[in-house]
């Protein structure tokens, strides 16, 4: 294998240790609970140890002060201070700049490392000299270092699963004659007969005698790599011990190669005998686990991309087909029915092989989550606030392309929760409210979107200085009547702010367009309520996956176009008593108890052919960003699953069309972009002028309500 193949996966294994270590570090301020400490020193003991294989000797020297300073946490020598969590955070952005400047092959950033790691030495310094008067002890009452002046017996059984890890028992014997005189003896009692022998797993295992005046620390160290693949005992030499226990430790002194210890010998009563009274829980390792659910590997995205393309092609083809057996009725209609069945049976088949492809795309959106608490952390600090993160639905899966680009959006929202909407304690108990805030980020599915919300429960949006703003900035008319709703949703308008003064953490109008932007072109959307006092609620909903959608098929002229079903709430006959006319122009159609505008997608498109009176013409009813919009076409032809193919490659961006798809019988169907049309459509109407071009009046256009949530 390639060198460069492999370091690439220690870097993605860095990077996933470093997460590991940030998200529990950040729960050590609210626990200190040992096993959590446990993982974040293995995280980094991975790393280091990783990065010394694969010859980065600065980012194991960096790693192991911080090791260091865990190390005194996990033995209880030291508490859990917030100063010395707030350091050990730094040293993770450090240690994360390290890694990525190895990764691309540049210069790190020398003198913030030597600084991190001069406050790291000069905390473990502190703690190792202050440590009496800061605990009001003496040097007598800390726990010392271990050592036994005779030597270790050490039971040692890995897991079946430990070579296919890249470790290697023979290895860490071998370390271990370096510490001492070594007696080795293995158990090969489990080795099956050759024919059943799998020589990825290990089925040995040793007792070994260390002789000499070693610290357990060191040998603890040269396990600690594979102490969750494996069972291990240590106890002192001198400590009374079984009979078969004896024999071993009183055997001759001098080491036994490794070659001549493989030989069989009956299993060592001590490795499975109970530690002696008076023995820390905390000596004894749990047994790692042999038997595993299921495995997992990891493969370039540009590979499933290329399955997830033929799995589309596959959906045009079925969908060929079937236009097929419709022709083929008419010349033998009995071979016709097998040829349908046939392929009611591919659909399915292909039904469920997409969706299984679509899943491997699909992870947890807790991949996007994870990086808030630290965000919340820091940012509640720096703007002396006391926030707590929920977090619900983590575990609800979406697409990888829309997690990549629904991270800025979400930074921005969160950023603007916790410097606008949540208040400062003082504020919030002068208004009988809890001194801590709460931001809350929940997701979960609903129909074929996920939906994501984002809730604070401070001061809310006040309505009267945004609509003050929009005046000031000629977002909105003076005579205009907005609803409330349509009020909030102005802070989506680009360079809005209502902030009084500018923050290096937002009040620079530059965030909220840019989420709008970023989830429209995702194919979602996004609105927001609140409530004066009580906090607001930010809504998000996009498509599951960018790949495939469910469309509705509808004739325009001599065109087909598709419809993303999830956007239609109805389809109806223009019945005439319904029909009202705002301008020459523009149409009203009363359903039921509410107006809505009709589009022309014959003009919005540039067709030729004049449309005549709307009477008995077909209505698609839609719905995005809140509002409902009724598009005029010919006719509905079906509906079915289509591929998503776009034109940003070869065509400039069309306004109404959000991409392209090959149909059955291998013509093109444009996608209709029904968020893009309709919030297009209503911003049109809402700017144009009096000069000769149709515009709704101000009661005409409040007249259209926004659909309540």
């Amino acid at each position: 294998m390639d060198l460069s193949e492999v370091q690439d996966v220690f870097f993605e294994e860095c990077f996933e240790g470093l997460d590991v270590l940030e998200s529990g570090l950040l729960k050590l301020d609210q626990s200190t609970d040992v096993e959590e400490i446990n993982a974040i020193f293995r995280a980094a003991h991975s790393i280091k140890g990783g990065a010394g294989t694969f010859g980065f000797p600065e980012i194991s020297s960096f790693t192991h002060v911080m090791e260091t300073l865990l190390d005194e946490m996990r033995d209880g020598r030291r508490g859990i201070e917030r100063n010395a969590v707030d350091l050990l955070l730094e040293s993770v952005d450090v240690l994360r700049g390290m890694v990525d400047a190895a990764q691309s092959s540049s210069d790190n950033d020398q003198t913030r490392i030597n600084d991190v790691q001069g406050r790291l030495e000069k905390l473990l310094a502190a703690g190792s000299e202050g440590a009496a008067d800061g605990d009001g002890g003496t040097a007598e009452d800390e726990p010392a270092e271990e050592t036994s002046a005779e030597g270790w017996l050490i039971h040692f059984a890995p897991g079946p699963e430990l070579l296919t890890r890249g470790n290697e028992p023979s290895r860490i014997i071998r370390e271990l004659g370096k510490l001492g005189e070594l007696t080795v003896k293995a158990d090969v009692s489990q080795v099956p007969a050759l024919a059943d022998l799998d020589p990825r797993q290990c089925f040995i295992k040793w007792s070994i005698a260390l002789t000499g005046e070693v610290e357990r620390s060191a040998v603890e160290e040269l396990f600690a790599w594979v102490m969750d693949e494996c069972e291990l005992h240590i106890e002192p030499l001198g400590a009374q011990q079984p009979a078969a226990a004896q024999e071993q430790a009183s055997a001759a002194p001098a080491a036994v190669p490794l070659a001549e210890a493989i030989a069989e010998a009956p299993p060592p009563a001590a490795a499975s005998a109970p530690a002696p009274a008076g023995k820390p829980p905390s000596d004894s390792k749990p047994a790692a686990k042999t038997q595993k659910d299921g495995g997992s590997i990891r493969v370039g995205i540009d590979k499933v991309d290329e399955l997830i393309n033929l799995v589309g092609e596959l959906v045009i083809t079925q969908s060929m087909l079937t236009q097929v057996t419709e022709q083929f009725e008419a010349v033998d209609s009995h071979l016709a029915d097998h040829l349908r069945d046939g392929i009611a049976q591919l659909e399915r088949n292909t039904r469920e092989l997409q969706q299984n492809v679509l899943k491997i795309r699909m992870l947890p959106i807790t991949v996007s989550f994870s990086r808030f608490p630290r965000l919340v952390r820091d940012l509640s600090t720096q703007l002396g606030k006391d926030i707590e993160l929920k977090m619900i639905g983590e575990q609800t899966e979406v697409d990888k392309t829309v997690l990549e680009k629904i991270n800025d959006p979400l930074v921005h929202l969160v950023r603007n929760s916790l410097d606008h909407g949540i208040e400062s304690p003082e504020v919030r108990l002068a208004a009988g409210k809890p001194a801590r805030g709460t931001l809350t980020l929940s997701a979960f599915h609903e129909g074929g979107d996920i939906v994501i919300k984002v809730i604070d429960d401070g001061g809310g949006l006040k309505r009267d200085k945004i609509l003050e703003k929009a005046l000031e900035r000629g977002i909105v008319k003076p005579n205009e009547e907005l609803s409330d709703d349509r009020i909030y949703n102005l802070i989506f308008a680009p360079g809005f702010s209502t902030a009084d003064t500018v923050s290096d953490v937002s009040g620079r109008g530059v965030g909220m367009d840019v989420v709008r932007r970023n989830i429209r072109d995702l194919g979602g959307n996004v609105t927001i309520t609140s409530n004066l006092g009580k906090g607001s609620e930010v809504t998000i909903r996009l498509p599951l996956t960018l790949a495939i959608l469910d469309g509705q098929l509808a004739a325009l002229g001599d065109q087909t176009y598709v419809l993303p079903l999830v956007s239609i709430v109805e389809s109806l006959m223009i019945a005439e008593e319904h029909l009202e006319a705002v301008t020459n122009e523009s149409e009203l159609y009363r359903l039921r108890d509410e107006y809505i505008p009709i589009i022309r997608l014959d003009r919005v498109f540039g067709m030729e052919k004049p449309r005549g009176s709307l009477v008995d013409d077909l209505l698609v009813v839609v719905e995005a960003e809140g509002r409902r919009a009724g598009l005029l076409v010919d006719d509905l032809l079906g509906q079915q699953q289509v591929v998503i193919k776009s034109l940003e490659t070869n065509f400039r961006q069309i306004e109404g069309i959000s991409g392209a798809t090959i149909l059955g019988d291998g013509t093109i169907a444009l996608i209709i972009d029904v968020p893009g049309l309709v919030t297009g459509y209503f911003d049109k109407i809402k700017h144009m002028d009096s000069s000769g071009k149709p515009k709704l009046s101000a009661a005409a256009l409040d007249a259209i309500p926004a659909v309540a949530e």
